[in-house]
Parts: structure tokens; sequence; C-alpha cells
């Protein structure tokens, strides 16, 4: 699958579901500085993929978050299963702080087949984690601890999405998550 159709797929996904549906609050203004740097990661093997990914946190810790806010890691071609991604979240976490990143940079995860502890496949409510293609979301804390500080009652945001997505008929599931199977 090409580059250029890979992110086009993550684009309407960050504008339709993400900022669209207001499922994270603090994206729309950084989308519109484009400061949202979105990395397809083309490469077949778990090796290559820790590679990029200590790229990615190197780039994003050493640019001004004026210049880049948050990376997108999207991998089209690994960590299909949503096992093989939980397994990879842990090595990318390890590899977070092995670089001596914890604490200044986090890791937000998706996945097309994501779900949550204690859910049914199915459940509605793992559509706010679901994605085109599985995804390592970079994001700087103190960025993340300046906005939390700002938006009232930031504890409900969860709770929010999870009633949006409840609230999605049949039809508007499949014209905003068409990658679902």
């Amino acid at each position: 699958m090409s580059s250029s159709l890979i992110l086009s797929h993550i684009n309407q996904w960050l504008d339709d579901v993400v900022i669209g549906l207001n499922l994270c609050p603090f994206a729309a203004k950084p989308r519109r500085q484009q400061q949202i740097h979105i990395d397809i990661f083309q490469g077949n093997t778990e090796t290559e993929l820790d590679k990029a990914f200590l790229q990615a946190l190197d780039e994003l810790q050493g640019m001004d978050a004026h210049e880049r806010e948050t990376t997108l890691l999207v991998i089209p071609h690994l960590l299909q299963t949503f096992e093989e991604y939980m397994l990879y979240l842990q090595q990318a976490e390890w590899l977070l702080q092995r670089a001596g990143l914890e604490g200044t940079l986090q890791i937000a995860s998706f996945h097309p087949n994501y779900q949550f502890d204690g859910t049914d496949p199915n459940d509605q409510e793992n559509l706010t984690n679901r994605a085109p293609y599985p995804i390592l979301h970079l994001l700087r804390e103190d960025s993340l601890a300046d906005v939390l500080a700002k938006y009232p009652d930031p504890e409900s945001i969860p709770d929010n999405n999870i009633a949006r997505m409840e609230a999605l008929t049949p039809e508007e599931i499949q014209r905003l998550f068409p990658h679902i199977k």
C-alpha cells in the first residue's frame, strides 16, 4: 500500500473522528498549526520498527513544540493483531524508558482492533481508540499537562468519548470507520 494512500486514511481519521467527534479536545489546534507529524513506517520487522520508534522519539524531543507538537508513528505492515500490537507497546514503553524520556514523552495507543480490558470486541466504546492502522502516538507530557490544566473537567473526557461512540448509528460507524471489518 502506498504511503500517500495510508496518509490519506490517517488524515481522514484525524479530521473526521479524532477532531470531528472531538475525541481529543486538544488535537484541533496543533492540526491547524501543522504541528502533528505523521511518520509512516514502511519496514517489515520489529527490529526496523525499534529503530524507527527511537528515531521518532529523538526527532520529537529534539524539536521545539511550536514546530512539532506530536508524532503519529503509523505501522501499516506489522502488528496486525491487537495482541501483537499490545506486546510491541510494552517494548515501545521499555524503549522510551531506556532512552531516558519517561516523564518527558508518553505513548497513546491506537489500533484497528483496539479493545479495552473488560469489553467485548464489538463494544462501541472500543471505537475511541480504533484507527485505520496500528499507531504509536508520541505526546509531550509537559504540553499535555498544560492543556489538561486549562480544560474544565478533563476527567470527563473518556466518559464523554464513550457516550459519543455509543450514540453513533451503524451508518455513522461505517462512514467514520470504514477500516473496521
